[in-house]
Protein backbone atom coordinates (compact mmCIF):
# COMPACT_ATOMS: atom_id res chain seq x y z
CA UNK A 1 0.00 0.00 0.00
CA UNK A 2 2.83 2.51 0.40
CA UNK A 3 4.77 2.01 -2.21
CA UNK A 4 1.35 2.49 -4.28
CA UNK A 5 1.02 6.04 -2.34
CA UNK A 6 4.54 7.34 -3.58
CA UNK A 7 3.76 6.65 -6.74
CA UNK A 8 0.43 7.99 -6.59
CA UNK A 9 0.81 11.24 -5.05
CA UNK A 10 -1.71 10.22 -2.46
CA UNK A 11 -2.32 13.30 0.11
CA UNK A 12 -2.35 11.24 3.32
CA UNK A 13 1.68 10.58 2.81
CA UNK A 14 1.96 14.25 3.98
CA UNK A 15 1.24 13.19 7.54
CA UNK A 16 5.09 11.82 7.30
CA UNK A 17 6.12 14.85 6.50
CA UNK A 18 8.15 15.10 9.97
CA UNK A 19 9.40 12.03 9.82
CA UNK A 20 10.58 12.72 6.03
CA UNK A 21 12.60 15.67 7.72
CA UNK A 22 13.86 13.31 10.77
CA UNK A 23 15.33 11.04 7.79
CA UNK A 24 16.53 13.91 5.86
CA UNK A 25 18.76 15.15 8.79
CA UNK A 26 20.26 12.07 9.76
CA UNK A 27 21.10 10.90 6.20
CA UNK A 28 22.45 14.62 5.43
CA UNK A 29 24.52 14.02 8.82
CA UNK A 30 26.00 10.70 8.37
CA UNK A 31 27.17 11.64 4.75
CA UNK A 32 28.66 14.97 6.12
CA UNK A 33 30.66 12.66 9.02
CA UNK A 34 32.48 11.20 6.08
CA UNK A 35 33.26 13.89 4.13
CA UNK A 36 34.86 15.46 7.24
CA UNK A 37 36.68 12.67 8.45
CA UNK A 38 37.93 11.07 5.14
CA UNK A 39 40.21 8.44 7.47
CA UNK A 40 37.32 6.48 7.65
CA UNK A 41 36.91 6.22 4.23
CA UNK A 42 38.71 3.32 2.81
CA UNK A 43 39.61 3.89 -0.93
CA UNK A 44 40.63 0.91 -2.79
CA UNK A 45 44.48 0.91 -5.03
CA UNK A 46 42.11 0.09 -7.99
CA UNK A 47 39.44 2.02 -9.53
CA UNK A 48 36.00 1.25 -7.65
CA UNK A 49 32.58 1.83 -10.01
CA UNK A 50 29.48 2.15 -7.56
CA UNK A 51 26.17 1.18 -9.27
CA UNK A 52 23.31 2.23 -7.15
CA UNK A 53 19.81 4.12 -6.95
CA UNK A 54 18.25 6.74 -4.64
CA UNK A 55 14.92 5.07 -4.82
CA UNK A 56 13.61 2.30 -2.67
CA UNK A 57 13.12 -1.00 -4.83
CA UNK A 58 14.82 -2.44 -8.07
CA UNK A 59 15.85 -0.01 -11.01
CA UNK A 60 17.76 -2.05 -12.86
CA UNK A 61 21.32 -2.44 -11.45
CA UNK A 62 21.98 -5.97 -11.80
CA UNK A 63 21.55 -5.91 -15.41
CA UNK A 64 24.04 -3.13 -15.67
CA UNK A 65 26.33 -4.91 -13.00
CA UNK A 66 26.80 -7.57 -15.66
CA UNK A 67 26.78 -5.00 -18.92
CA UNK A 68 30.37 -3.35 -16.87
CA UNK A 69 31.48 -6.80 -16.53
CA UNK A 70 31.47 -7.34 -19.93
CA UNK A 71 32.59 -3.95 -21.04
CA UNK A 72 35.88 -3.98 -18.36
CA UNK A 73 36.70 -7.48 -20.34
CA UNK A 74 36.43 -6.36 -23.45
CA UNK A 75 38.57 -3.65 -22.32
CA UNK A 76 41.62 -6.32 -20.93
CA UNK A 77 40.42 -6.00 -17.52
CA UNK A 78 39.91 -8.06 -14.68
CA UNK A 79 36.61 -7.05 -12.66
CA UNK A 80 35.41 -7.80 -9.31
CA UNK A 81 32.39 -7.38 -7.63
CA UNK A 82 30.91 -6.59 -4.34
CA UNK A 83 27.48 -6.57 -3.01
CA UNK A 84 25.64 -6.46 0.45
CA UNK A 85 23.96 -9.75 -0.67
CA UNK A 86 20.64 -8.63 0.52
CA UNK A 87 19.12 -11.65 3.19
CA UNK A 88 21.96 -13.61 2.71
CA UNK A 89 22.64 -16.25 5.51
CA UNK A 90 26.43 -16.59 4.69
CA UNK A 91 28.21 -18.96 7.27
CA UNK A 92 31.44 -16.19 7.12
CA UNK A 93 31.55 -12.95 6.26
CA UNK A 94 33.37 -11.64 3.71
CA UNK A 95 31.89 -14.46 1.73
CA UNK A 96 32.81 -15.84 -1.89
CA UNK A 97 29.78 -16.44 -4.12
CA UNK A 98 30.31 -19.23 -6.49
CA UNK A 99 28.32 -19.67 -9.54
CA UNK A 100 26.37 -22.64 -8.36
CA UNK A 101 25.73 -21.59 -4.78
CA UNK A 102 23.01 -21.29 -2.52
CA UNK A 103 20.77 -18.32 -2.60
CA UNK A 104 19.94 -18.46 1.05
CA UNK A 105 23.44 -17.80 2.03
CA UNK A 106 24.50 -15.42 -0.51
CA UNK A 107 21.44 -14.09 -1.86
CA UNK A 108 19.47 -13.63 -5.13
CA UNK A 109 21.27 -11.05 -7.16
CA UNK A 110 24.76 -12.01 -6.16
CA UNK A 111 24.66 -15.11 -7.22
CA UNK A 112 22.66 -14.27 -10.75
CA UNK A 113 25.56 -11.99 -11.46
CA UNK A 114 28.54 -15.28 -10.65
CA UNK A 115 26.59 -17.28 -12.26
CA UNK A 116 26.32 -15.16 -15.23
CA UNK A 117 29.87 -13.66 -15.35
CA UNK A 118 32.14 -16.29 -13.47
CA UNK A 119 33.12 -13.03 -12.02
CA UNK A 120 34.76 -13.01 -8.53
CA UNK A 121 32.03 -11.59 -6.09
CA UNK A 122 32.41 -11.06 -2.45
CA UNK A 123 29.43 -9.81 -0.38
CA UNK A 124 29.53 -8.68 3.02
CA UNK A 125 27.30 -5.22 4.64
CA UNK A 126 30.38 -3.66 5.30
CA UNK A 127 31.37 -2.93 1.35
CA UNK A 128 34.71 -1.87 2.60
CA UNK A 129 35.72 -5.31 4.28
CA UNK A 130 34.69 -6.92 0.91
CA UNK A 131 36.53 -5.17 -1.28
CA UNK A 132 39.14 -5.53 0.69
CA UNK A 133 39.08 -9.42 0.65
CA UNK A 134 38.40 -9.64 -2.98
CA UNK A 135 41.81 -7.64 -3.67
CA UNK A 136 43.43 -9.94 -0.99
CA UNK A 137 42.36 -13.11 -2.60
CA UNK A 138 41.44 -12.51 -6.50
CA UNK A 139 43.57 -10.60 -9.17
CA UNK A 140 41.31 -7.59 -9.54
CA UNK A 141 41.99 -4.30 -11.26
CA UNK A 142 38.91 -2.80 -11.60
CA UNK A 143 35.91 -3.04 -8.76
CA UNK A 144 32.23 -2.87 -9.32
CA UNK A 145 30.32 -2.51 -6.21
CA UNK A 146 26.55 -4.01 -6.83
CA UNK A 147 24.12 -0.97 -4.96
CA UNK A 148 26.29 0.48 -2.08
CA UNK A 149 25.89 4.19 -3.24
CA UNK A 150 24.80 5.35 0.28
CA UNK A 151 27.46 3.47 1.56
CA UNK A 152 30.05 5.93 2.23
CA UNK A 153 32.68 4.31 4.20
CA UNK A 154 33.95 3.26 0.76
CA UNK A 155 35.88 5.37 -1.73
CA UNK A 156 34.67 5.50 -5.22
CA UNK A 157 36.07 6.59 -8.78
CA UNK A 158 32.74 6.80 -10.28
CA UNK A 159 29.18 7.08 -9.17
CA UNK A 160 26.70 5.42 -11.67
CA UNK A 161 22.52 6.14 -10.71
CA UNK A 162 20.45 3.94 -12.36
CA UNK A 163 16.63 5.48 -12.53
CA UNK A 164 13.16 3.79 -13.82
CA UNK A 165 11.76 5.74 -16.76
CA UNK A 166 8.07 4.45 -15.57
CA UNK A 167 8.46 5.15 -12.06
CA UNK A 168 11.04 8.17 -11.58
CA UNK A 169 11.13 9.32 -8.15
CA UNK A 170 7.79 8.89 -7.42
CA UNK A 171 6.48 11.83 -5.22
CA UNK A 172 9.90 13.28 -5.04
CA UNK A 173 9.87 12.69 -0.95
CA UNK A 174 12.66 10.74 1.09
CA UNK A 175 11.27 8.16 3.15
CA UNK A 176 9.08 7.46 4.63
CA UNK A 177 6.71 9.83 2.86
CA UNK A 178 8.09 8.85 -0.26
CA UNK A 179 10.89 6.38 -1.91
CA UNK A 180 13.98 8.41 -1.91
CA UNK A 181 17.00 7.12 0.01
CA UNK A 182 18.35 10.53 -0.76
CA UNK A 183 17.31 14.02 -1.92
CA UNK A 184 16.34 14.41 -5.57
CA UNK A 185 19.31 16.86 -5.58
CA UNK A 186 21.90 14.06 -5.76
CA UNK A 187 20.81 13.21 -9.34
CA UNK A 188 23.20 16.11 -9.76
CA UNK A 189 25.77 14.87 -7.95
CA UNK A 190 27.05 11.62 -9.52
CA UNK A 191 29.30 11.15 -12.52
CA UNK A 192 26.56 9.36 -14.70
CA UNK A 193 22.93 8.72 -14.60
CA UNK A 194 21.23 5.43 -16.55
CA UNK A 195 17.55 5.92 -17.37
CA UNK A 196 16.21 1.84 -17.72
CA UNK A 197 13.54 2.19 -19.89
CA UNK A 198 12.15 3.87 -22.51
CA UNK A 199 9.60 6.07 -20.27
CA UNK A 200 8.92 9.71 -20.08
CA UNK A 201 11.34 10.30 -17.07
CA UNK A 202 14.82 10.83 -18.06
CA UNK A 203 17.05 13.80 -16.46
CA UNK A 204 18.70 16.44 -18.84
CA UNK A 205 22.28 14.34 -19.48
CA UNK A 206 20.75 11.08 -18.72
CA UNK A 207 21.75 7.93 -20.71
CA UNK A 208 18.98 5.54 -22.06
CA UNK A 209 19.65 1.50 -21.18
CA UNK A 210 17.56 -0.81 -22.58
CA UNK A 211 17.03 -4.64 -21.25
CA UNK A 212 16.09 -7.05 -24.16
CA UNK A 213 15.26 -10.13 -23.72
CA UNK A 214 16.96 -13.68 -24.36
CA UNK A 215 15.78 -16.25 -25.33
CA UNK A 216 13.59 -18.47 -22.50
CA UNK A 217 15.14 -20.68 -20.45
CA UNK A 218 13.79 -24.33 -18.91
CA UNK A 219 14.72 -25.02 -15.08
CA UNK A 220 14.70 -28.29 -15.64
CA UNK A 221 17.23 -29.47 -18.08
CA UNK A 222 18.54 -25.52 -19.42
CA UNK A 223 16.70 -26.63 -22.72
CA UNK A 224 16.55 -22.44 -24.28
CA UNK A 225 13.43 -21.73 -27.07
CA UNK A 226 13.15 -18.41 -28.71
CA UNK A 227 10.20 -16.58 -27.50
CA UNK A 228 8.77 -16.99 -31.61
CA UNK A 229 9.71 -21.33 -31.58
CA UNK A 230 7.68 -21.16 -28.08
CA UNK A 231 4.70 -24.23 -28.64
CA UNK A 232 3.58 -24.26 -25.08
CA UNK A 233 0.69 -21.81 -25.30
CA UNK A 234 0.83 -18.14 -24.96
CA UNK A 235 -1.21 -18.08 -22.02
CA UNK A 236 1.15 -18.84 -19.29
CA UNK A 237 1.70 -17.72 -15.35
CA UNK A 238 4.04 -15.36 -15.04
CA UNK A 239 6.05 -14.95 -10.90
CA UNK A 240 7.77 -11.82 -10.47
CA UNK A 241 9.34 -10.81 -7.04
CA UNK A 242 11.43 -7.97 -8.37
CA UNK A 243 11.11 -4.20 -7.34
CA UNK A 244 9.27 -3.76 -10.81
CA UNK A 245 7.16 -6.46 -11.79
CA UNK A 246 4.75 -4.71 -14.46
CA UNK A 247 7.76 -4.46 -16.34
CA UNK A 248 8.31 -8.27 -16.84
CA UNK A 249 4.55 -8.82 -17.30
CA UNK A 250 4.85 -6.13 -19.58
CA UNK A 251 8.35 -7.47 -21.84
CA UNK A 252 5.90 -10.93 -21.64
CA UNK A 253 3.04 -9.50 -23.35
CA UNK A 254 5.28 -8.24 -25.89
CA UNK A 255 7.00 -10.96 -26.90
CA UNK A 256 3.44 -12.33 -27.78
CA UNK A 257 2.42 -14.39 -24.22
CA UNK A 258 -0.66 -13.86 -22.41
CA UNK A 259 0.22 -13.87 -18.83
CA UNK A 260 -1.55 -14.54 -15.68
CA UNK A 261 0.53 -12.13 -13.09
CA UNK A 262 2.02 -13.33 -9.50
CA UNK A 263 3.77 -10.60 -8.56
CA UNK A 264 5.67 -11.06 -5.22
CA UNK A 265 7.96 -8.82 -2.92
CA UNK A 266 11.09 -8.01 -3.49
CA UNK A 267 14.12 -10.68 -2.65
CA UNK A 268 10.74 -13.12 -2.19
CA UNK A 269 11.67 -16.49 -0.89
CA UNK A 270 9.59 -18.71 -2.18
CA UNK A 271 8.02 -21.94 -0.85
CA UNK A 272 6.90 -24.80 -3.20
CA UNK A 273 3.10 -23.53 -2.39
CA UNK A 274 4.10 -19.96 -4.16
CA UNK A 275 4.42 -21.83 -7.26
CA UNK A 276 1.33 -24.02 -7.01
CA UNK A 277 -1.65 -22.09 -9.01
CA UNK A 278 -5.12 -23.60 -9.92
CA UNK A 279 -4.90 -23.49 -13.58
CA UNK A 280 -2.39 -25.67 -15.25
CA UNK A 281 -0.17 -23.33 -17.10
CA UNK A 282 4.01 -23.06 -18.21
CA UNK A 283 5.31 -20.91 -15.89
CA UNK A 284 7.72 -17.90 -16.90
CA UNK A 285 9.47 -16.32 -13.99
CA UNK A 286 12.57 -13.84 -14.00
CA UNK A 287 15.75 -14.94 -14.27
CA UNK A 288 16.62 -13.32 -10.45
CA UNK A 289 13.73 -15.54 -8.67
CA UNK A 290 14.98 -18.74 -11.05
CA UNK A 291 18.40 -18.61 -9.03
CA UNK A 292 16.05 -19.36 -5.78
CA UNK A 293 13.73 -21.76 -7.65
CA UNK A 294 16.03 -24.51 -9.02
CA UNK A 295 14.35 -27.15 -6.63
CA UNK A 296 10.92 -25.79 -6.46
CA UNK A 297 9.59 -25.05 -9.51
CA UNK A 298 6.97 -27.04 -11.41
CA UNK A 299 8.12 -28.88 -14.40
CA UNK A 300 7.27 -26.66 -17.18
CA UNK A 301 8.95 -23.76 -15.54
CA UNK A 302 10.84 -21.22 -17.83
CA UNK A 303 12.99 -17.86 -16.76
CA UNK A 304 13.96 -15.00 -19.16
CA UNK A 305 17.00 -13.48 -18.89
CA UNK A 306 17.61 -10.03 -19.94
CA UNK A 307 20.43 -8.02 -21.14
CA UNK A 308 21.49 -4.79 -20.81
CA UNK A 309 22.22 -2.44 -24.27
CA UNK A 310 23.43 1.04 -23.65
CA UNK A 311 24.97 3.62 -25.66
CA UNK A 312 28.78 3.75 -27.14
CA UNK A 313 28.65 7.48 -25.66
CA UNK A 314 28.08 5.85 -22.27
CA UNK A 315 31.24 3.74 -22.76
CA UNK A 316 33.49 6.77 -23.89
CA UNK A 317 31.81 8.33 -20.75
CA UNK A 318 32.61 6.29 -18.41
CA UNK A 319 36.19 6.13 -19.71
CA UNK A 320 36.63 9.53 -19.31
CA UNK A 321 35.29 9.61 -15.64
CA UNK A 322 37.81 6.70 -15.07
CA UNK A 323 40.78 8.47 -16.64
CA UNK A 324 42.64 5.69 -16.73
CA UNK A 325 45.26 3.93 -19.49
CA UNK A 326 44.12 0.74 -18.89
CA UNK A 327 40.20 2.07 -20.10
CA UNK A 328 41.61 3.53 -23.68
CA UNK A 329 42.62 -0.34 -24.83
Amino acid sequence: MLVRAWYRGSAWLRLLRPLEWLFRALARRRRRGFEQHPERVWQPPVPLIVVGNITVGGTGKTPLVLYLVDWARRRGLRPGVVSRGYGARPPTRPFVVRPDGDAGECGDEPLLIAGRSNCPLVIDPDRAAAARFLLEHFDCDLIISDDGLQHYALGRDVEILVLDSERGLGNGRCLPEGPLREPPQRIGEVDLVVVNGGGEFCPDGAHRMQLTPSELVSLRDGKRCAAVDWTGGRRVHAVAGIGNPQRFFETLRQLGFDPVPHSFADHHAFGEQDLVFDERLPLIMTEKDAVKCRHLAPPDSWYLPVEAKLTPEFESALASKLNTDICTN
